[in-house]
């Protein structure tokens, strides 16, 4: 309820904006120096750098705003008023969709820009979305909301929505965005056409070079003392795995039955590494650790890119980058 309300106070500051710049003589003199440029709204950052990937040298020529440049997270964010006039107003406005975008539908209602180019990626995915799974030795969601949430998913499922972690995934938005990128700015449609041809194949070829190092590894079952945002992924090459948490869980505590669970799975897999995602303070995987028999496993981290900040764009991060960095951490940890 709270949620609905807050974004009918920021839908009606964003209308505010929209009236008050009617009322201004030089607003186009105001916009002059960027009337030509494509203007994009992104919510993650994936979807972010593969705009730029496809835009390619046109980078210079669009305005491209990524909505959670602070590193916020992605389950907690919601839209300040500028970030919703941004979205009014922008030619290509690219989101997650699923329950973390419930906002969305009011933005969108909203919208100026009627002509608007619009990539919801739980659309793109289709019938492929997977729904959340709450695997064995897995926390369930707050008890004190398990009837509610039970009512709610009678009437519709809860999807992972971490779909950017699988790179064949990538692969299919990417193409969603030069089609989109040719609608829009048809006259470069050819350079983003060759864009995308170049970027997939680099994303083919990681691809390869995971799927061999998968299957040539003698451990195929990850371990995590966290939130598991890799279920694209890890079903992509046929890895097993087991978690604290779901992918979208607000949980920071697990209980001991979660915590006996995953030691003793440690235990009886031989299992050298307890995996984190980024920004955890590793309690949860200490605490498994100190639950196993030998309580020398060593606590890695795989980068679910949910906390990409400006700075670290502007230090050169990119979506291939860190999957590739991943490629190295987990080679390192199933060849153990």
């Amino acid at each position: 309820m709270f949620k609905r309300f807050f974004i009918l106070v920021l839908s009606a500051v964003m209308a505010s904006f929209v009236f008050a710049g009617c009322g201004k003589s030089d607003n186009v003199s105001e916009k002059s120096s960027d009337e030509k440029k494509i203007s994009i709204v992104c919510t993650i950052f994936p979807e972010y750098d593969w705009v730029k990937q496809i835009l390619g040298k046109e980078t210079e020529n669009a305005e491209i705003t990524y909505l959670l440049d602070k590193g916020v997270d992605l389950h907690s964010y919601q839209p300040t008023a500028d970030d919703m006039v941004k979205i009014s107003e922008c030619d290509l406005f690219i989101y997650v969709g699923g329950e973390s975008d419930e906002w969305v539908s009011d933005a969108l209602a909203s919208a100026k820009n009627k002509d608007m180019q619009v990539i919801d990626l739980m659309e793109v995915m289709g019938s492929s979305a997977k729904e959340e799974e709450l695997k064995e030795g897995m926390m369930p969601e707050d008890e004190e909301s398990e009837e509610e949430s039970e009512e709610e998913s009678e009437e519709e499922p809860e999807y992972d929505e971490h779909f950017w972690t699988s790179l064949k995934n990538a692969k299919l938005f990417c193409t969603k965005i030069s089609d989109a990128l040719c609608v829009i700015d048809e006259e470069h449609s050819d350079e983003y056409k060759t864009n995308l041809s170049e970027y997939t194949a680099k994303l083919d070829d990681l691809d390869k070079e995971y799927q061999t190092m998968i299957d040539d590894a003698p451990v195929k079952t990850l371990i995590f003392g966290d939130r598991f945002p890799f279920r694209y992924f890890v079903e992509d090459y046929g890895l097993d795995y087991y978690a604290a948490f779901v992918g979208c869980s607000a949980e920071t505590e697990a209980s001991f039955e979660t915590i006996s669970f995953l030691a003793k799975k440690v235990d009886e897999l031989n299992i050298k590494t307890i995996f984190v995602i980024e920004n955890s303070d590793h309690s949860i995987a200490e605490s498994i650790i100190q639950n196993t028999e030998t309580k020398d496993q060593q606590i890695v981290e795989l980068n679910s890119m949910q906390s990409v900040t400006g700075d670290m764009i502007d230090g050169g991060t990119t979506y291939l980058g860190l999957m590739k960095q991943n490629y190295n951490t987990l080679k390192a940890a199933l060849y153990q």
